[in-house]
């Protein structure tokens, strides 16, 4: 999958295909929040597929963390992350922000 499918394109006046500016919603701490501590080889991707079932979520999990760089897809080994459970919400939030 290609990393920017799900943003929307527009197009400059000169035709260059330029990506719109995204907006991620905030995704409150619930009870049914799952921690884990980051082991080697450990990335946001793999931990999307791995609870969600799709790698291209990975960015509910990094947003989640938002005191980790995010400037990266692989968070630092043993550092405590969030995952949210309820990512539809996450996900339908995500596209009303951004019609």
């Amino acid at each position: 999958m290609k990393r920017y499918s799900t943003i929307p394109e527009t197009r400059s006046p000169e035709g260059k295909i330029m990506y719109r500016t995204v907006r991620y919603p905030e995704i409150p701490r619930s009870f049914n929040d799952t921690y884990v501590y980051t082991t080697v080889g450990d990335r946001f991707d793999t931990l999307a597929q791995q609870y969600y079932g799709d790698s291209s979520l990975w960015w509910i999990i990094s947003i989640s963390n938002g005191t980790l760089m995010q400037n990266s897809l692989t968070p630092p080994v043993g550092s405590q992350i969030r995952i949210p459970p309820n990512y539809s919400e996450i996900i339908s939030k995500y596209e009303a922000l951004n019609k």
